[in-house]
């Protein structure tokens, strides 16, 4: 990742949490002050510490390799492509009101919950709660690079917000056992997605 961020703040917003069953995995709605509600799976994922699937920036379908030759949106001048089907993966393959998380969206999970190294069903990630003690979990999912898969205990989640001063990146949320932060990352790049829903 890129520059170093902030340590998290204890959490300040009230989780709530009704239980919808989906057809794409036991999918809770947690939400925040805000009314954002967070997923508890990740787009291609049957239980919350499932992976789920991988996409590159603005695609909506996975593949074999994950490079620049191959990347539909690196170069590209974009807007935000939060509920736009046509770009944003859980718009596209979860329908309804799912879609990608913003930027600021990202930042409002980041730094109004704490973050918990947590290990469940053998899977490393993090616990994400918020001030009433609700919880989501984030599997330390790792990224796709070519064909190869990288996990060293980290989270790379996409964001829906292009980079404001390149078109090669997008704002990510990056989160190790040290620190959370705001990144960027190659839109080429297989990254997770954990959707959300106002």
């Amino acid at each position: 990742p890129g520059g170093r961020a902030r340590h998290l703040r204890p959490a300040q917003v009230g989780v709530s949490a009704p239980r919808e069953p989906r057809r794409r995995g036991d999918v809770c709605r947690r939400a925040l002050s805000s009314g954002l509600k967070w997923a508890t799976c990740n787009v291609g994922a049957d239980s919350p510490e499932d992976y789920g699937n991988y996409y590159a920036w603005g695609e909506t379908e996975t593949k074999a390799e994950y490079t620049e030759d191959n990347s539909v949106t690196s170069g590209q001048q974009l807007n935000d492509i939060s509920g736009n089907a046509q770009y944003d993966a859980a718009a596209a393959n979860w329908g309804g009101s799912w879609r990608m998380p913003t930027r600021d969206e990202i930042k409002e999970l980041m730094y109004n919950c704490s973050w918990t190294p947590e290990t469940q069903n053998g899977v490393d990630g993090f616990k994400v709660t918020g001030s009433n003690g609700n919880y989501i979990f984030i599997p330390a999912s790792g990224y796709r690079d070519g064909s190869s898969l990288y996990i060293y205990g980290e989270c790379y989640y996409w964001s829906s917000t292009p980079h404001q001063y390149s078109s090669d990146y997008s704002y990510i949320l990056y989160s190790d056992y040290e620190y959370q932060s705001e990144d960027m990352n190659y839109r080429y790049r297989g990254l997770t997605i954990r959707p959300v829903s106002n």
